[in-house]
């Protein structure tokens, strides 16, 4: 087979199909997936079975991967696991534990890894174990919420830098981080336009991470990031994501956001690992 194509939305994602991204590839074979993701922000990829090292290899083709921040229970490994399943026993996780607490931050709207200094440029979710219902991923793009944007606001908007925090993010969920936690992942700061380098197209960086405009009052910032939030998250520009084992998203965290659904994690299995490819080539900005 050949590579395929076929978008999802008329604004955003594909679906990618006639390719065994488990196996190694060629640069040449691994161009045009590379500019797909420039290009529709979101991929999807049916029927992938991964394991670990596979997930690697191939996330490793995009950039260098993030280490996981220590409070996600694969802590200090290339994957931010998110999941009910014990790692260590294989049992579930008892629906009290702070690991359950944690992850319930996914159910907000955001992009990975806003909160640090280096911000990513796109995360790979693998579906290892699923539950016979629920537990859906959600995703917008932030790049058609802005065009969607009125001149006189993008204009307003343009040159604002947004504080990102992520114990900011975790209390509004009432997770509360450690000191010890809170130093590891010190708040960064990061321009509210965001400008893809080779398609030149512009997007909001915004989510449950951006926590105030440098500059502006609480008060004054939440007011605007909110509304942009808003208006990025309607329901008519939602691509909701049923999970089958075996399916991959690859999502542009310059250019989109996400967030988890529930599902009964007390009576169904659910594993899902991710990857999270860094940006070295962003820019970074002083604190």
């Amino acid at each position: 087979m050949s590579l395929k194509i076929q978008p999802l939305r008329p604004d955003f994602g594909a679906e990618i199909t006639g390719v065994d991204i488990t196996t190694e590839l060629s640069e040449a074979a691994f161009l045009p997936i590379r500019c797909a993701l420039d290009d529709y922000g979101l991929l999807f990829f049916p029927a992938q079975l991964m394991d670990d090292d596979r997930q690697v290899a191939f996330s490793e083709l995009f950039g260098p991967l993030e280490r996981t921040v220590s409070t996600n229970p694969a802590g200090g490994t290339a994957f931010a696991r998110q999941s009910n399943i014990d790692i260590a026993t294989g049992e579930k996780i008892p629906m009290d534990d702070p690991r359950m607490a944690y992850q319930k931050g996914n159910y907000l709207w955001h992009a990975d890894s806003t909160f640090k200094t280096v911000p990513s440029l796109c995360s790979l979710l693998s579906a290892r174990e699923v539950p016979p219902e629920g537990g859906a991923t959600e995703l917008v793009s932030t790049a058609a919420a802005y065009d969607a944007l009125d001149p006189a606001t993008q204009a307003r908007i343009e040159g604002l830098v947004v504080e990102h925090d992520f114990g900011y993010s975790r209390s509004r969920t009432d997770f509360q981080l450690s000191a010890e936690q809170k130093a590891e992942m010190p708040a960064a700061r990061h321009r509210l336009v965001q400008v893809n380098p080779v398609t030149g197209r512009k997007s909001l960086m915004i989510g449950a991470h951006a926590k105030q405009i440098v500059g502006w009052t609480v008060e004054d910032s939440q007011e605007l990031l909110d509304a942009l939030l808003a208006g990025a998250t309607e329901a008519a520009a939602v691509y909701r994501h049923e999970w089958r084992t075996g399916d991959i998203l690859i999502w542009d965290n310059r250019s989109t956001l996400h967030r988890a659904t529930p599902y009964d994690a007390g009576r169904h299995r659910r594993v899902m690992q991710r990857t999270t490819v860094s940006n070295p080539e962003a820019e970074v900005l002083s604190a």
